[in-house]
């Protein structure tokens, strides 16, 4: 894939517009999937070029069970807390008030364990891997699907609304999502799209003011089409991510997503952060609208988790 090198071209330079044309499109990506494959990192080869093939990969019953047992707990004191409920982290399902995402766990004084987490090495030392960069926390959160009333989160490309609505200019983030729970096909596991990274949907719909306000609870914006969906899917296929608790899956900012609501007795729940690359930093959203609140997308405080401080043995 021809890609144009990231300092080739100015932050404020909009390589990715989208919600400005009345008609979907899509757009050929123009960045690198793996920044640099002789960089070294806890991935092998082989599992970078599956990577980049794929736009993800999934690595099995990565975490202990003793480790999963401590983040279920902390879960469990942070759902309990009224305090945290009250805060502006705490979205709810949207037609009742149970918990439905939990924002910047990573930061200290929302959980000191879930802090450690974002910064483990053996994490962040896979995004550092992939982009070729130092990294930092652009997102964190806990996403809960109880049984019974978990809705779905529908299809996305993640990077869509962190260019538009964020400033994010360039495709060099990279998501991990950690299962807390047995992630099985029919309680709302995560799906993705194989090879759907490659490409870009540009959608429509002018973003509105506040939009987060809504969409974290049920996005009606930044939504691709059913025909470039099916499009993608017939092309790559969908892939449901089932797993054991302690299970891992990074995939690419651009790749497409989703999940099903769970309307069985068994809760799905997760871990996610989202490491972008230090050379990527925000600038002002692409929509022309107001930056999305620091809880959703880190702007100020940024605090990198070098290359230099990931020097560890491969783990997977």
């Amino acid at each position: 894939m021809e890609t144009i090198p990231p300092h080739s071209i100015d932050a404020r330079e909009d390589c990715y517009p989208s919600r400005v044309q009345p008609e979907p499109e899509f757009l050929k990506r123009c960045d690198p999937i793996v920044y640099n494959h002789e960089a070294s990192g806890p991935l092998s080869a082989a599992q970078l070029s599956q990577f980049e093939r794929d736009g993800f990969l999934i690595l099995p019953a990565f975490f202990p069970e003793a480790d999963i047992a401590t983040y279920k707990e902390e879960i469990q004191r942070l759902g309990a807390s009224e305090e945290i409920q009250q805060r502006p982290e705490s979205i709810l399902e949207p037609d009742h008030c149970e918990l439905r995402s939990l924002f910047s766990v990573h930061k200290p004084e929302i959980s000191s364990c879930f802090s450690e987490v974002a910064a483990d090495q053996r994490i962040a030392g896979m995004a550092a891997q992939i982009l070729d960069d130092d990294v930092y926390i652009h997102q964190s959160r806990v996403n809960l699907k109880p049984g019974f009333a978990g809705k779905e989160f529908y299809w996305h490309s993640d990077f869509e609304t962190w260019h538009v609505e964020d400033g994010m200019p360039r495709m060099r983030a990279v998501s991990c999502s950690l299962l807390l729970t047995e992630n099985y096909e029919f309680n709302g596991p995560l799906m993705l799209i194989p090879g759907s990274h490659c490409q870009f949907v540009a959608c429509v719909g002018e973003t509105p003011d506040n939009h987060y306000q809504k969409s974290l609870r049920r996005q009606e914006y930044g939504v691709p089409d059913q025909d470039s969906l099916a499009r993608l899917a017939e092309d790559g296929g969908i892939v449901n991510v089932v797993g054991p608790p302690g299970t891992i899956v990074l995939f690419d900012c651009n790749t497409m997503h989703g999940s099903n609501g769970n309307i069985t007795p068994f809760p799905r729940s997760n871990l996610f952060f989202v490491y972008n690359s230090l050379k990527n930093r925000l600038v002002e959203p692409f929509c022309s609208k107001k930056p999305r609140p620091e809880f959703i997308a880190n702007r100020t405080a940024v605090a990198p988790l070098t290359m230099r401080e990931l020097n560890v043995q491969s783990h997977v």
